[in-house]
Order: C-alpha cells, then sequence, then structure tokens
C-alpha cells in the first residue's frame, strides 16, 4: 500500500520561512518523479515545484521561483520543500505526490492527472 505523509505545515508570520516534508512507502521511490501542490480555499490544486526521480532537475511555479526549493532524499524515501519568503498567498493546503516515471529523469510535470498517488496533506497559513 502506497502512503504519502505530509508534515510541517503550521502557522507562521509573512516572510518567514517553513520546511514541508514528505515521507513516502510502499513504492520504489527512486523510479517516482514528486511533486508538491496547493490548493486554497475555493480554488483548484495549483502546481507548486517538482523533482525528477534522481533529484538532478527541478522545477518551479512562477509564484515560487526564488522563494521555495525542492529536494529529495533517495535513501530515507523523502521530498522536501523549503519555503522562503512566505506571503499571505502561500496560504493553502500542501500535497506531495508521486508520477510514476521510471524511464526518463525528467522533472517537471504539473499537471494533477501526471501524478498517481497524492498525501493527505499539511496544512500551511501565513499571517500578515
Amino acid at each position: 500500500q502506497v502512503q504519502l505523509v505530509e508534515s510541517g505545515g503550521k502557522l507562521v508570520q509573512a516572510g518567514g520561512s517553513l520546511r514541508l516534508s514528505c515521507a513516502a512507502s510502499g513504492l520504489t521511490f527512486r523510479t517516482y518523479a514528486m511533486g508538491w501542490f496547493r490548493q486554497a480555499p475555493g480554488k483548484e490544486h495549483e502546481f507548486v515545484a517538482a523533482i525528477s526521480r534522481s533529484g538532478g532537475a527541478t522545477g518551479y511555479a512562477d509564484s515560487v521561483k526564488g522563494r521555495f526549493t525542492i529536494s529529495r532524499d533517495n535513501d530515507r524515501n523523502t521530498v522536501d520543500l523549503q519555503m522562503n519568503n512566505l506571503k499571505p498567498a502561500d496560504r493553502a493546503v500542501y500535497y506531495c505526490a508521486a508520477n510514476y516515471r521510471p524511464a526518463n529523469d525528467y522533472c517537471c510535470y504539473s499537471g494533477t492527472s501526471d501524478y498517481r498517488y497524492w498525501g493527505q496533506g499539511t496544512q500551511v497559513t501565513v499571517s500578515s
């Protein structure tokens, strides 16, 4: 049974930092590209960042570029999202997702339909 479990979300002041983590189990982690998405109240899922299965390639939404950094540890089966200079607009539930890609090392799948498995989400709230 595949499980993706996010952690690290909490209330933070604007300008602050958070590090989200996603622990994966039940899958061969290094064969999956990984992504982070977020969903604000009343809105659709929005792509945030993605990383290739090796970790050698990353991609970001324009809204977070330069502030967020995605990374992964294929020995620990984790993918992290370091978020700096947080803004009230970053408030959302953040989800990690797994995209089965054993044959290539491309990173930047930004569509929700690209991802097979999803976590339950972790809430990030940014106060102004």
